[in-house]
């Protein structure tokens, strides 16, 4: 396991649990514990954990979200393996509207190999990529959340419910069988809740990681969703409860 994938585990788990302890995951990890010691100094100073004795305590800072810059660092080549899976379902003359999700934006740079797309997004960082595209791009305008780079409020509502999409492209942090799928912070659920109002198919990006985990605020029923893209199989009850919810699982 690469160290980078390591340490976001760890702060999955210390979001998840409140708490994480260093003999406990130099156990798990198969690791020293003084390489744990130096994960857990490298995920304070991105301000996910406050270090204690023993372990770390989650920040309630990372409770609500993570920086974009620190989202879009990990996990490269799983949010690419499935923004290459979810780029076989986008056609040519495609209306999308894509929240500012790091795997969502993996997505967005693959977008020039289609044609004739409208693509509606609240991503500052999108905004920037796909700038000079062939690609007619609507901002949502809204209030700038500098953490995450997306734009929110009801400027940004009242723009997405002007449209009508083909598809609407989230991503979460968490999906759970009896508590749907979660995101970290309330206004742009918000947000994605009306994006997803607004397709006529919506496509949840989830790496293997967000299963079976929980999160700040429930962003949608299992229901809701049309598509699920992920990088590796589910496990056999995932695949039968998406199934039983006529939930296409492509991995």
């Amino acid at each position: 396991m690469l160290a980078a994938e390591r340490r976001q585990k760890i702060a999955d788990q210390a979001m998840l649990e409140k708490r994480v302890l260093v003999a406990e995951l130099a156990q798990m990890y198969k690791v020293t514990e003084e390489t744990i010691r130096r994960d857990l100094e490298k995920l304070e100073k991105e301000g996910i954990v406050n270090r204690t004795y023993g372990g770390a305590i989650v920040t309630r800072q990372s409770s609500e979200d993570l920086p974009f810059a620190t989202r879009n660092a990990t996990n490269q080549d799983i949010k690419m393996k499935i923004a290459f899976k979810a780029l076989d379902l986008i056609q040519n003359g495609d209306t999308l509207m894509i929240d500012p999700s790091s795997t969502a934006y993996e997505l967005l740079k693959q977008l020039n190999k289609k044609q004739n797309l409208t693509v509606i997004t609240n991503s500052v960082e999108a905004l920037h990529e796909l700038a000079g595209q062939d690609i007619q791009l609507i901002s949502t305008g809204g209030t700038l959340r500098n953490r995450s780079l997306s734009l929110v409020g009801p400027v940004a509502q009242d723009t997405v419910q002007k449209y009508h999409v083909d598809k609407v492209i989230i991503s979460c942090k968490a999906i759970s069988a009896e508590k749907g799928v979660m995101d970290s912070n309330e206004p742009e659920c918000e947000l994605k809740k009306r994006m997803i109002q607004q397709g006529s198919q919506v496509i949840l990006l989830v790496d293997h990681t967000k299963f079976d985990k929980a999160s700040f605020v429930q962003l949608s029923d299992l229901e809701q969703i049309h598509v699920l893209v992920t990088d590796e199989k589910p496990s056999d009850d995932w695949l039968a409860k998406l199934a039983d919810l006529g939930i296409e699982v492509i991995y």
